[in-house]
This record gives C-alpha cells, sequence and structure tokens, in this order.
C-alpha cells in the first residue's frame, strides 16, 4: 500500500510536470493575414465576427484581419495573395483584377441572380465552384467558398425615374456592370473605395452602383445621396474567399477545417443580415427617397444583359460554360414559379 501511494504521488508530480511543459510543436502560433474588399464600417458586418470567433475558438492560429486598401489597393489584392504578401483575401474577382477566364462574372454580372440564396446555390449545385477552383488552381491561387452579398442598386443625388436620367451619370461601380451600363449612358468611374464619399459631396461622381441600401446606410453613403432606385442590375453580389495556395497547404486538416466553418459564418450572417436590412432600410429608413424606372422601360435593360451574356459567352469555352450554367439556372427557377421567381 505504502508503494502504491508513493507510485501514485510521483505520477501526479510527473504528470502536473508534462502538462506544465510546452509543447514544442505548438510553441509558434500561425499568423495569417486576410484582407477584404470592404471597408472598415461594412467589415465590421460581412466578415470581422467570422475571424472573431475562429481566433476565439483555437490558440494554434490568428487571423489579422485588414479592410479595404489597407495594406494593398483592392485592384492589386490577387497579386499581393499570389505572392503571398498577403495570406487570404475576401473580395470578387472583378473587383481584385484576377487574371482568371472567371473575373467577368465576380461582383455583379447583370442579372444573374435575382436572390441572394442563388449565388450559393450556383456554387454548390450548379457547378460553378468546380470551375471557380480549377481556374485558380491554374494561376497558384486556392479559391476555397463563394457566397452572396447584396443587390445592386443605384443611390444618385440627382432622382432617376426613367432610362434617360441615367445618361451622363458619373457613377462609382464594378468592372463589369459599368461595361454592361455604359450603353445606357452610365459614365463608370473607377476611384479608391475610401474617397467614394467626398467624390459624391464635390461633384466628381453623381451617384453610386455599388450596393443595395443596407451597405448605403452603413458606409455613410446615405448621407451624401438623396434617391434609392429601386431597380438593380443583379439580385445579389457573389464574391468569394482565396488564399495563397502553399500557406493554405501548409495548414494541419483541422485548421482547414474551421477555416470551411468561418467562411460558412460569413456567408449566413450576410444572407439574413442584408436581406433584413434590404426591406427595413427601404420601408423605415429616413435618409433616401425611393424612385423607380417602370417595369415596361426596365425591361429594355433585362433584354440588353441577355445579349451581354451571349457577348461574354463569345470570349472563350470556359465565360461560355459559366453563362450556360446560369441559363440553365434561371430556366429551372422561371419554371418552378413562386417563391423562385415571379
Amino acid at each position: 500500500m505504502t508503494t502504491r501511494r508513493k507510485f501514485l504521488t510521483t505520477a501526479g508530480v510527473a504528470g502536473a510536470a508534462a502538462l506544465a511543459a510546452p509543447a514544442v510543436h505548438g510553441a509558434t502560433k500561425i499568423k495569417w493575414r486576410l484582407q477584404t474588399y470592404a471597408g472598415p464600417a461594412l467589415a465590421e458586418h460581412v466578415v470581422k465576427p467570422s475571424v472573431d470567433m475562429f481566433n476565439a475558438v483555437q490558440d494554434e492560429m490568428e487571423i489579422e484581419l485588414f479592410t479595404a486598401d489597407q495594406l494593398v489597393p483592392t485592384g492589386e489584392l490577387f497579386r499581393a495573395m499570389q505572392k503571398g504578401t498577403i495570406d487570404m483575401v475576401q473580395s470578387d474577382d472583378d473587383s481584385m483584377a484576377s487574371p482568371t477566364e472567371v473575373t467577368v462574372f465576380g461582383g455583379y454580372f447583370p442579372f444573374a441572380s435575382r436572390y441572394s440564396l442563388d449565388v450559393p446555390v450556383l456554387f454548390n449545385q450548379y457547378g460553378l465552384g468546380d470551375i471557380w477552383r480549377s481556374e485558380y488552381e491554374k494561376v497558384g491561387v486556392r479559391w476555397l467558398s463563394a457566397g452572396s452579398w447584396d443587390p445592386c442598386h443605384f443611390a444618385t443625388k440627382d432622382p432617376v425615374r426613367s432610362l434617360a436620367d441615367l445618361s451622363g451619370k458619373r457613377v462609382f461601380t464594378f468592372p463589369t456592370a459599368g461595361r454592361f451600363l455604359t450603353q445606357f449612358g452610365v459614365v463608370p468611374v473607377n476611384l479608391p473605395w475610401e474617397d467614394i464619399e467626398v467624390a459624391v459631396q464635390t461633384g466628381e461622381l453623381d451617384g453610386i452602383a455599388w450596393s443595395g441600401i443596407t451597405e448605403d446606410y452603413t458606409v455613410g453613403w446615405a448621407d451624401v445621396t438623396n434617391y434609392f432606385l429601386t431597380n438593380n442590375i443583379s439580385g445579389a453580389w457573389a464574391g468569394s474567399f482565396y488564399a495563397n495556395n502553399e500557406r493554405y497547404q501548409e495548414l494541419p486538416e483541422r485548421l482547414q477545417k474551421l477555416i470551411d466553418m468561418m467562411m460558412d459564418h460569413s456567408h449566413y450572417y450576410r444572407q439574413w443580415w442584408y436581406w433584413g436590412g434590404e426591406a427595413d432600410l427601404r420601408v423605415n429608413g429616413p435618409k433616401m427617397e425611393l424612385t423607380s424606372i417602370p417595369d415596361d422601360e426596365w425591361q429594355q435593360v433585362e433584354d440588353a444583359a441577355v445579349t451581354f451574356w451571349d457577348e461574354i459567352a463569345a470570349e472563350s469555352e470556359t465565360k461560355a460554360k459559366v453563362v450556360q450554367i446560369f441559363k440553365d439556372y434561371n430556366d429551372v427557377m422561371n419554371k418552378a414559379g413562386k417563391p423562385y421567381r415571379y
């Protein structure tokens, strides 16, 4: 009995010492830098809660979050990630000037979606995810996950109640959206994200076609624009998380899975935050007057989008494949009827 007591006492001390000793393989915390294309106020909702959660649930890795243009300009995000200056990016392909065949479809591809749920279904059930993954493998970057944000509406200083009112308007918008809208007289203007509010105040910009009404209020654009056009050119922004391929492959599988969960949390948060915000601010928001272009006149824009899709499809085999997926998907949604399409 004395020997047994001595063994237990000694074993207890040894066990405590073992627990107190640091594990050599865990001594160095992995640190990543993630830059989002969203500005500070918007990032507080669309990505920061998810990054904070990831950092809180484990102590092996820390993701440091940077907002729009904080480390590098948004248009240089892809190159910075490819080189390893940044480990991870949250953006659409269009804004970060991705050198892939799918870049044109990032952000707001005209009328590719009607509702925010269209985006994850297209990527997870209709094959867009496989195409994106393949395209980014060709350029040494890991495409991770896509999700949706808000619809794309015009916020303007002067009212827009007809297509003619768009003519000559200098508007901050996405590259592909701008390319599409030029046929209606819109003049796309490219400026750093943080300069937009001042540019509207000084008259350098007449409006913004970058978001829905939730972002307009969140980032301060509702303070400098007077009108919100209820017609949109796309039902949801489509963007993704990406990572430097070598850095991602160095991660143990458990951390890769936690990153998957972090991204899913981010996608889910945006789904309800935007969906509820868009409706509430249209009804209760005090800062902008709602305007609309009549449906029969706006149909010209929707018809033009069909032609635009075909023009894009003619540019490459990959683009043609993506456009065909959009067509097949929308055909199913239209035939399904309410609530999928009205």
